[in-house]
């Protein structure tokens, strides 16, 4: 499915959000950056180990906050690090999740990022529910584009990993048509 807001594209894409040709990926990490398994494993083990050095090297973060790497020997350029869980319980939030989509957003156009995947954040390790993971970052998506003219973000990647994430993405993108995009 894909739909448009301004001149930004948001599409949501089934995979394997390694394997994306874009500018950059999200990864959706812990405030210290290791990178162990789900999202930032996929990385790591696609990517390489200098992808969490140096991700690693401007640790520690707040939970929220965001940071950009290089991308090893992955297809995109950039990895953007998203703290949406602490470091030792592994715990999220809404707000947290909000937040740290928000700055990772801010840190993809800072840096001038044309296209962005963005993966389901917290709902795997963080266990954070799909649904509400889902409407919150398609939520916040949805504001950034529409408070930010001349972003340069111009098409945003949903890559989802199981059935129950598209579902909860596919659910999220149809809610947006309640708003005037």
């Amino acid at each position: 499915m894909k739909t448009n807001i301004r001149a930004t594209a948001l599409e949501i894409v089934p995979g394997d959000i390694a394997e994306m040709q874009v500018d950059a990926i999200a990864n959706a990490a812990n405030k210290e950056l290791w990178m162990g398994s789900g999202v930032a494993g996929a990385i790591k083990r696609a990517g390489g180990e200098g992808i969490e050095k140096e991700a690693m090297a401007q640790a520690p973060i707040e939970v929220g906050d965001a940071i950009k790497t290089g991308a090893g020997d992955l297809k995109a350029k950039w990895v953007i690090h998203a703290a949406v869980m602490s470091g030792a319980d592994l715990e999220t939030s809404a707000d947290i999740i909000a937040h740290a989509t928000r700055r990772t957003l801010e840190v993809a156009d800072a840096a001038k990022v044309r296209s962005i995947a963005l993966p389901a954040c917290g709902t795997g390790v963080g266990s954070f529910p799909f649904y509400a993971g889902a409407n919150i970052m398609m939520g916040e998506v949805r504001h950034f584009i529409l408070g930010h003219k001349n972003t340069s973000l111009r098409r945003i990647l949903f890559v989802t990993y199981g059935e129950q994430a598209k579902a909860a993405f596919l659910n999220a993108m149809a809610g947006l048509s309640r708003f005037e995009l």
